[in-house]
């Protein structure tokens, strides 16, 4: 297949850092090519640089085999290029179609708008998509506001398609449905840059992979040519994969229970209806379901920062229901955030300022009213070197590390206190495999020790590594439990869809 699009010797650097450093590969007309690389590597920025945002240093762009300049995104969409990103770019109020009106470009003052209406329409009925033209987009499940996503690209008639981490919202048969969505693309000519850290779709859906590596493209690799092992290793590197096993069988002691809790946003609706849950000590338990189905809800009332309308959290039998964060952190609850730069850290303060955080009061980090700066570097060093944190230069603002290493920062912080109870809120979302894994074992080792964790994914495939009980929540509601062992993949999807099991 000829070349669409061609990438020659890519350089973009910023203040001190080199993002990308000699990057070379190609995409073909009809092809769906995915690219790999732990946190950092520069897939972010390569992304930037196709979309327009980013001008590269040096290096060339081609397109059709004519030599291409993007200035802005507005060039690269208008070349044809178009991408679905992991915050989906919508306006809540407004209904389907407005929202997919508003990406399109020449619409005249008086607009055809039936016209337009049968365009979009015939669109999702082409591939089968169960949208409805003038619901709200605050209605939707997050899966079918990325099928909005996708068809704004498709009405602009974009012939390059990138998808960052497409799959991490969906269920295991909404995930099957994009997959032949976007095979039914690939028929019809269109190109796919797919990028994603699920080695088992990469697996599934790559016509080739290129690997990116410390801001360089190491190699690309067709079909056929490698297998999960491979991609891990030439993604790794030298860098050790962290090691770890389940703990033993957990004890019927019950460290958290939650009794009919009920949570309202700000709109009135109910985050969480009527939800029971037990927690035993030494247990990992696996939270199942599609996003905004109440998780967010139930981690910030366990840990302090929404407040409960009804309903009982009781810790170690103490009721904690009315606790705000500080007193929920000092009950024994540590908390990983689903938003890891907005809420997890403080970003323009040091790493060593964001490991005290939650215990900056104590007389180990004080003389008096003052600071005790060697105290808090002291304890900085310990934590870097125990939960091997790639710290940048010392005194630069945390904001400046990779997400992987932002995580360290907070489960770091998190653990430092021994809790008995971690709420972990998407954990691993966005990590490289080594990221990931190092957040299992610190979550298996923590078990081993008897810390209990409710562990919330969108990834079954994490949730049936590490989890002792999976519990699947849909709008709110606790479906129901399986275990893990004898659990299939559909029966979970249907029960993240609201099928409530017999």
């Amino acid at each position: 297949m000829p070349d669409l699009l061609q990438l020659t010797h890519i350089r973009k650097t910023f203040p001190g850092v080199v993002a990308l450093d000699d990057v070379s590969f190609s995409i073909s007309a009809g092809e769906i090519h995915t690219l790999l690389g732990e946190n950092g590597a520069g897939k972010s920025t390569l992304m930037n640089v196709l979309t327009g945002f980013y001008a590269p240093d040096c290096g060339s762009l081609q397109f059709e085999g004519q030599a291409v300049h993007f200035s802005s995104p507005r060039d690269s969409l208008a070349l044809g290029i178009g991408m679905v990103h992991q915050h989906f770019m919508l306006v809540a109020a407004h209904s389907v179609f407005e929202n997919i009106l508003i990406a399109l470009q020449g619409i005249p003052l008086l607009f055809p708008r039936q016209q337009l209406r049968t365009r979009i329409q015939q669109t999702i009925e082409e591939f089968s998509l169960d949208l409805e033209l003038d619901t709200p987009v605050w209605k939707l499940s997050i899966g079918a506001q990325q099928w909005i996503e996708l068809i704004k690209l498709l009405m602009r008639d974009c012939r390059l398609l990138i998808l960052d981490e497409p799959t991490a919202v969906l269920t295991p048969q909404e995930t099957d449905k994009l997959f032949s969505v976007l095979q039914r693309l690939k028929q019809q000519g269109k190109s796919i840059i797919f990028i994603s850290h699920k080695m088992r779709e990469v697996m599934e859906i790559s016509d080739r992979v290129t690997i990116l590596k410390k801001g360089c493209s190491i190699t690309t690799l067709e079909q056929g040519d490698f297998d999960q092992h491979k991609l891990a290793t030439l993604m790794i590197g030298s860098d050790r994969i962290p090691e770890w096993q389940k703990s033993l069988p957990f004890s019927d002691e019950i460290v958290l229970e939650i009794e009919n809790l009920a949570v309202r946003n700000d709109r009135g609706l109910a985050d969480l209806d009527n939800f029971s849950l037990q927690l035993k000590k030494g247990e990992i338990l696996g939270i199942a379901g599609i996003a905004g189905n109440g998780q967010k809800a139930l981690a910030e009332a366990l840990t302090g920062l929404v407040r409960v309308d009804s309903g009982r959290v009781l810790a170690a039998g103490v009721d904690i229901t009315r606790s705000c964060a500080r007193n929920s952190y000092i009950a024994g609850i540590a908390h990983i955030p689903e938003d890891r730069k907005a809420i997890g850290i403080v970003p323009d303060l040091t790493l060593d300022e964001n490991l005290i955080l939650k215990n900056f009061r104590t007389k180990r980090f004080r003389h008096g009213i003052f600071q005790n700066r060697s105290a808090i570097r002291k304890n900085a060093a310990e934590k870097i070197d125990q939960f091997a944190i790639k710290a940048g230069p010392q005194g630069s603002p945390v904001r400046l590390l990779s997400g992987g290493n932002i995580q360290k920062v907070i489960i770091a912080r998190e653990l430092s206190e021994q809790p008995a109870v971690l709420v972990a809120l998407y954990p691993t979302r966005g990590l490289d495999i080594g990221s990931a894994e190092y957040v299992h074992k610190v979550i298996a080792d923590g078990a081993s020790r008897g810390m209990s964790t409710i562990m919330i994914s969108e990834d079954l495939d994490e949730l049936y590594k590490i989890c002792d009980r999976i519990a699947v929540i849909f709008r709110g509601r606790l479906i129901g439990y399986v275990d893990p062992t004898n659990a299939s993949r559909e029966q979970i999807g249907l029960m993240m869809s609201g099928e409530v099991p017999a």
